[in-house]
């Protein structure tokens, strides 16, 4: 017995060496991809795609606060001084026309490559004619000054067109200089960072160094104030946030079941002894997701903090079930393990339908589930008996005992009234049946709400649109897609000229295909056919012919420039938006095409499809991102339901199988599902929609809630429940209790969830295994 109970905690040692070791390599993170599904339709691959990778991932919305608005314009210009300096920011953006020049120059120099008024008939006697006509019409125009100095160069107009192609978006107001709010409250700055949203570790050094950028600009000046926001903030906050609750939720459910347990043990060995099959769990259960899934979500660690709860219920049997001696805890092994062996199983069962799911983060709380209580269980009944020392014994608690005895025996009495409060609960239920889940994705993002506030007023300030409909075109080439998206482009400016649209994105716009660019190059007549043209265009107009010289040599010079190339637009402005709509991955490529709805309108997706339908292409779909993402989560939630409703049905099998009696089986399952329906109800009477975690945490009370069942379902009712085993349920159920119930405090909306559920639920699950328990005969 010594040498198997040496080889059980050599065993034991090994195996938390192997978990640390893993541990100590794995990865945390709190963003949304892990609850993203694993084979995703294109659409929804599109929306991970952006949530991870995109370049609305990598943008940092800036405002600066407080202090008068020349103070603040000071700060934005310091702040863009030092932030265009450092290699994390591919671009620094506060309204100084630090680019303005290199632009202008580049657009300049390829004009007849850029702009699609370059055709043929553009360049005809007749075109050159109206061109110059518009032209000189400009020059009594506000944009007059610059028509004047490019007429000699570009009579055509070229440039006039891009630049108001270029500057047709929204744009922020400036003030002394800078991007300021329009009720001039803030100073803006629009930053793009190089790493990935997803990137959370690159993400809090960016903002590290804005802030450290701001602190050295602002010096003494204690009145401004900087704020932050975007898809890598939130990332970064949501995990410090979640970090800190786990922190803090796993520190207080420590002291507080520590504080339970003495109260119970009075004996400080007895305590340390108890713990160490719940550390044994959280370790299992941290490094079986990280092998499984190569990281580990921030939810599952602070489902793991209330697991703490649940994983120390063993230990608590052993110690007060079992008498003095190690005979007794033989007997204890004999008399009760097979009980908390099923128990065991039926957790394992109940949450092995979580591994089943399409979405990671689902999965990896099934698996942290069952390999934490297996560990749990397997060192309480392998492990904890050998370290216990001769004549271990905790503090008589046969008083309780008798009381809880009493109790027991006169549970059954509440049985009527139990029945009317779960009409109730099912009244409940079917009259709020259509509100009882919440099906929005917002449901499931730590971001505080103040946050959100914070970042929607940024974005209106920033004249920032939202960008709903996207058209993806798909191709296996950078060429192929360009081309697409211009035949793209001709469909949907016939939608802007219709009304249905104010206006579109393209990538061709700033980047043509070679094809166009050839044919733009073709456009152009050679010098002697242009100036004959150019002679002819004059008659009539108050200009003369050689006027025009330097824009006979430029038009020579496009004839035979080189090609525009993606890495001729690095270091201007517009690099920023080919990043953003020019996307490859995996050898495929995708062009992205946002859609503007007329002001104070809306997008008729329908006719915006039929329209691409009518035309010859091929992969190209209209992604409606706000319906694609609260699609994504609907499937997700009712899968989850389907998950839970399986694992329940699991559970009912097991049971079946291993007791061979449907009434018995279900004299266990009555008290779990009641418990179930209670808690759903009065979620539903607060108000509270149920979201994926209130999912998990119900099935969770029916994993536990099962020991306290298979504890009062005994084949001879005429045998009553000892007083010690009623008092292992009583203070189990506490310490869950206790574990779960800290998390209805937290901040974080979905582990609060998990806690609002469980804690009542567990509750509720042994007071209805009393109640509806055998009782011998009178």
């Amino acid at each position: 017995m010594r040498r198997r109970g040496m080889t059980a905690i050599a065993l034991w040692l090994a195996f938390l060496l192997g978990c640390g070791a893993i541990i100590s390599r794995t990865t945390f993170t709190t963003d949304l991809s892990a609850f993203l599904p694993r084979t995703p339709t294109p659409e929804q691959q599109l929306l991970m795609d952006q949530l991870r990778d995109g370049l609305a991932s990598r943008l940092i919305l800036v405002g600066i606060e407080g202090a008068d608005a020349p103070t603040r314009a000071g700060l934005s210009r310091q702040i863009a001084l030092r932030l265009r300096a450092d290699p994390a920011f591919a671009s620094v953006n506060n309204g100084e026309p630090v680019n303005t020049g290199h632009d202008q120059a580049f657009l300049f120099n390829h004009r007849y490559l850029l702009s699609p008024a370059v055709t043929p008939a553009r360049f005809s006697a007749d075109g050159l004619h109206a061109a110059l006509g518009d032209s000189i019409d400009l020059l009594a125009s506000p944009a007059g000054l610059l028509a004047k100095g490019l007429l000699p160069r570009d009579p055509t107009g070229e440039m006039v067109r891009l630049l108001e192609q270029l500057n047709s978006g929204s744009r922020p107001h400036l003030v002394d200089g800078a991007w300021a709010a329009r009720d001039g409250a803030r100073a803006l700055l629009l930053l793009q960072t190089r790493a990935a949203g997803s990137d959370t570790d690159a993400q809090q050094a960016a903002m590290a160094a804005i802030q450290q950028a701001f602190d050295t600009a602002a010096g003494g000046t204690a009145a401004a104030r900087l704020v932050m926001t975007g898809p890598g903030v939130f990332s970064v906050t949501s995990r410090d946030t979640i970090k800190s609750q786990v922190s803090r939720l796993s520190l207080i459910s420590v002291v507080l079941i520590a504080a339970l347990l003495l109260l119970v043990y009075r004996s400080f060995s007895a305590l340390a002894l108890g713990y160490l099959p719940v550390i044994s769990g959280a370790l299992a259960g941290i490094a079986a997701v990280s092998l499984g899934f190569g990281s580990v979500h921030g939810i599952t660690l602070g489902f793991g903090t209330a697991l703490i709860g649940e994983a120390v219920d063993y230990s608590i049997y052993l110690f007060v079930q079992s008498e003095e001696g190690a005979d007794k805890q033989q007997d204890w092994v004999k008399r009760f393990w097979p009980t908390i062996r099923l128990g065991v199983l039926t957790s394992i069962v109940g949450f092995a339908s979580l591994l089943l799911s399409g979405f990671p983060g689902l999965a990896q709380l099934g698996l942290y589930s069952i390999a934490g209580l297996v560990a749990a269980a397997l060192v309480t009944r392998f492990v904890l008996p050998h370290l216990l020392p001769e004549k271990f014994r905790i503090h008589d608690v046969s008083a309780i005992g008798r009381l809880l005895a009493r109790l027991a025996r006169r549970a059954p009495a509440l049985r009527w009234p139990a029945v009317m409060v779960l009409l109730l609960a099912c009244g409940i239920l079917a009259a709020q049946r259509n509100s009882l889940l919440n099906d929005k994705i917002s449901s499931l993002s730590p971001v505080s709400q103040a946050d959100v506030a914070l970042d929607e007023r940024l974005r209106a300030d920033m004249g920032a649109p939202d960008v709903r409909y996207l058209v993806v075109v798909a191709g296996t080439s950078r060429e192929a897609v360009l081309r697409s998206s211009e035949q793209v482009a001709q469909v949907l400016q016939t939608q802007v000229d219709q009304g249905e649209l104010a206006g579109f994105e393209s990538p061709s716009r700033y980047l043509p295909s070679t094809q166009t660019q050839l044919a733009r190059q073709a456009s152009l007549p050679p010098p002697a056919v242009l100036e004959a043209r150019l002679a002819q265009a004059v008659q009539g107009l108050p200009v003369s012919a050689p006027v025009f010289k330097p824009f006979l040599a430029d038009v020579e010079a496009a004839r035979s420039q080189p090609l525009l190339q993606a890495a001729d637009l690095e270091k201007t402005s517009m690099a920023m938006a080919i990043d953003a709509l020019l996307i490859e991955k995996n050898q495929q490529w995708r062009a992205l095409l946002p859609l503007t709805a007329t002001e104070g309108g809306s997008i008729n997706a329908a006719r915006i499809r039929a329209a691409l339908s009518a035309s010859p292409l091929a992969d190209v779909l209209l992604v409606d991102m706000k319906a694609e993402s609260d699609r994504l989560y609907s499937g997700y939630l009712h899968e989850a339901v389907l998950l839970s409703l399986s694992g329940v049905a699991a559970i009912a099998g097991l049971l079946l199988l291993v007791f061979r009696s449907p009434m018995r089986v279900l004299r266990v399952i009555a008290p779990l599902v009641a418990a179930v329906i209670t808690v759903t109800a009065g979620l539903a009477l607060l108000g509270q929609p149920l979201i994926i975690l209130h999912l998990v945490g119900l099935l969770l009370v029916v994993a536990v809630g099962s020991n306290y069942a298979l504890f009062f379902d005994r084949p001879d009712p005429g045998v009553p429940l000892s007083p010690r085993t009623l008092v292992s349920m009583l203070f189990a159920n506490l310490t869950t209790v206790a574990g779960f119930g800290l998390l209805a405090f937290s901040k974080v909306s979905i582990l609060q969830a998990m806690g609002a559920t469980v804690a009542p639920g567990v509750i509720l699950a042994l007071l209805y295994s009393a109640i509806f328990a055998r009782q011998a005969d009178a």
